[in-house]
């Protein structure tokens, strides 16, 4: 026997072993099932022989078929798989390949001289592929604290690749896969990474991909904002009109939807909504909103604050004698409703403030100014009120009150104290009709001194 100086399979192909024959298998890459012939070139015209080997020898071992050429007659050798045939101009036939057809062939041919000569070749069959399964460490993870990692299962051996929201893998996720693709390991997890993850196995003749699974990645909450029909008003003040009401809505950049948790003056109101409804504004809601959003997966939470007073000209200032009914000996305040809220300075008098009986003056910081009028019983306080002390029949009449806010807007409001000997008489404020209305508002007369 004549053997090569060399031969090799280079590819998906086949390349001849010697000068003379060259085998090449038809189709080039052969699925399973295929019908595939070894087309056989180079022979000589006096071939009285054909012996085809599925294996890397001319051992006997290995005999798939030998063919007389004069009379037909081919005999089966003990690698004959019963789908083998050796056809009159040397080539091998193989009906519906299976993966166990792949690998090395020989011809080995005899001619009328006695002479042999020998051809290699190669096939290699692909086989059909089955879908693989992705699975995970875990399906939701917290961002920067997790470590993903995926795993590609298929009974094939063939390569593989991944898809990430049915793309091809994102370069910056490739990094992390091991050698043969199948893991896929990413420490410190982040949000962009969550979504559907897809394994494919393929050849050359069939490529198969996986289900997708879902990954999750939780984070936040971030950027916790308190929003007044559509616009942010974190950090600020929202000013209201008097018995208007109000809408808030807390927002926050979270997986999952946060727990959301309200409260007023940094007391608890209430929970589980994002929004939060105020209505008939009143002073008694004037204050600090804050919205808190926790994140029960990462144990995260945020919050986000706004103010919300009463407007300027919502704010109606008056005077309410407590209690409303005093008798003599008692002690009464002239309780004052809805007093400035930038004030500068405020008056006491005894009546009209155009006189110079001025009662006392208070400023903001507490310094006392007592003036003509001053009992001794009178104590004023921050709020512009007015506590007098053990009434006596003397001290019912006419009281005036007067302000100043930091902007200069001088008002005056007056109310008509009534002192009971027992049971009855009350405080009825000038001004005001039988209804109990509240005192009228506004500037002193012209004729009445408007310095303090």
């Amino acid at each position: 026997v004549r053997r090569p100086r060399c031969w090799k399979s280079e590819g998906l192909g086949i390349l001849s072993a010697g000068a003379e024959i060259s085998i090449s298998p038809e189709p080039a890459q052969p699925a399973e099932g295929d019908n595939v012939t070894l087309v056989v070139r180079g022979l000589s015209g006096d071939v009285l022989a054909h012996s085809w080997y599925a294996g890397p020898t001319l051992s006997l071992s290995y005999l798939v078929a030998s063919y007389i050429v004069s009379t037909g007659d081919e005999t089966p050798g003990p690698a004959h798989t019963g789908r083998e045939a050796v056809r009159p101009d040397g080539s091998l036939a193989i009906w519906g390949v299976l993966p166990r057809h792949s690998g090395p062939y020989i011809l080995q041919t005899l001619n009328r001289q006695l002479h042999t000569e020998v051809g290699y070749g190669h096939v290699q069959v692909y086989e059909i592929l089955a879908p693989p399964v992705v699975t995970a460490n875990r399906t939701a993870l917290v961002e920067h604290r997790d470590t993903l990692r995926l795993a590609c299962s298929s009974p094939s051996a063939a390569e593989a690749r991944w898809f990430f929201n049915g793309d091809t893998l994102p370069v910056a996720v490739r990094l992390g896969l091991s050698p043969d693709g199948r893991l896929l390991t990413r420490p410190g997890v982040r949000r962009e990474e969550a979504g559907a993850y897809q394994c494919e196995v393929w050849n050359p003749v069939s490529a198969s991909r996986s289900e997708p699974l879902n990954l999750t990645v939780y984070f936040g909450p971030e950027r916790v904002a308190i929003l007044q029909d559509s616009t942010a008003r974190t950090g600020c003040t929202i000013r209201l009109d008097l018995n208007t009401s109000l809408t808030l809505r807390c927002v926050a950049r979270s997986c999952p939807e946060p727990e959301y948790v309200w409260a007023f003056n940094g007391r608890a109101l209430q929970e589980g909504p994002d929004h939060l409804d105020i209505g008939g504004m009143t002073s008694a809601q004037e204050g600090t909103y804050t919205c808190i959003a926790k994140n029960p997966k990462t144990l995260l939470s945020g919050s986000a604050s706004v103010v919300v007073r009463l407007s300027a000209a919502a704010v109606s200032m008056m005077i309410v004698p407590v209690p409303a009914t005093p008798t003599e000996g008692q002690d009464v305040t002239l309780t004052v409703q809805g007093h400035p809220k930038d004030l500068l300075v405020y008056a006491w008098y005894r009546g009209p403030a155009s006189e110079p009986n001025r009662l006392l003056s208070q400023l903001p910081s507490g310094n006392w100014i007592a003036g003509p009028a001053h009992s001794g019983r009178e104590v004023g306080f921050a709020n512009c009120s007015l506590l007098v002390q053990k009434l006596n029949l003397t001290d019912a009449g006419r009281y005036m009150l007067k302000t100043v806010t930091l902007q200069g807007k001088t008002d005056t409001l007056e109310v008509e104290l009534q002192v009971a000997r027992e049971c009855g008489g009350g405080g009825r404020t000038r001004g005001q009709n039988r209804l109990g209305l509240p005192p009228r508002l506004g500037n002193p007369p012209e004729d009445q001194d408007s310095s303090i």
